[in-house]
């Protein structure tokens, strides 16, 4: 063989065959919790603003021109109100027929006696963790810690994997999810901080064959219309 036109092993940075499950994780668009400065679990999460649901109509648009989740063969959301909204604006974009599975183990840090509260009550009432010296420390009382978040995450993904092998499913899920498989990219350690700027209804794949995990996009988002 020669390299006259291809670039021997471990040079090649483009594949376009997937090998593997692709999984693609979309963050719900812009909350109400979001906008109003509160912690939302299942009593915080209200849904939706209006330009939440504009961010996943521009996407849903983009979708339904491309049709570039043609092949998607499942779709699951976190239990919370705005990633389920999010995914029903979503369902133009893809192929018809899905029904989405609400799964808690895609859900945010799991906030405890925190939820619902604003970040100056958190504060206030639990103080801040120091994961930077220790991460298995909970958010707040009947919460989730930070490495508890990574394995939780970790085990879906691999569930997800191991139950659509060699297909491509959509995620509707939150930033913090988003942050905990780019850790399967970036091999970094469970307890780190990535601090990444992920964007609401930004798409980002991630492809997982055996060992091997490769990133295909990451904070892909459609804009919104022209005023």
């Amino acid at each position: 063989m020669t390299w006259a036109t291809q670039p021997p092993p471990g040079f090649k940075t483009v594949d376009d065959v997937a090998k593997g499950t692709r999984l693609v994780l979309i963050r719900h668009g812009e909350a109400e919790c979001n906008a109003r400065g509160l912690i939302g679990g299942p009593l915080g999460c209200s849904g939706l603003t209006d330009l939440g649901r504009a961010q996943a109509g521009a996407l849903a648009e983009r979708l339904v021109r491309t049709r570039d989740f043609d092949d998607v063969t499942a779709l699951y959301t976190s239990v919370l109100p705005r990633a389920i909204q999010t995914a029903e604006l979503l369902a133009p974009g893809l192929p018809a027929g899905l029904t989405a599975v609400a799964d808690c183990d895609l859900c945010e840090l799991h906030p405890g006696e925190a939820d619902g509260l604003t970040w100056q009550e958190f504060v206030d009432r639990f103080g801040v963790p120091d994961w930077a010296n220790d991460p298995s420390v909970p958010l707040a009382p009947d919460g989730e810690s930070w490495t508890g978040f990574y394995e939780r995450c970790t085990n879906a993904f691999e569930r997800l994997v191991a139950t659509h092998p060699g297909e491509r499913v959509v995620l509707v899920v939150h930033g913090g999810v988003v942050e905990q498989a780019m850790k399967s990219v970036l091999d970094v350690q469970p307890g780190d901080r990535l601090r990444l700027m992920t964007r609401n209804c930004s798409m980002t794949e991630i492809e997982y064959d055996g060992d091997s995990v490769r990133l295909l996009r990451y904070n892909d988002v459609a804009p919104l219309p022209a005023a």
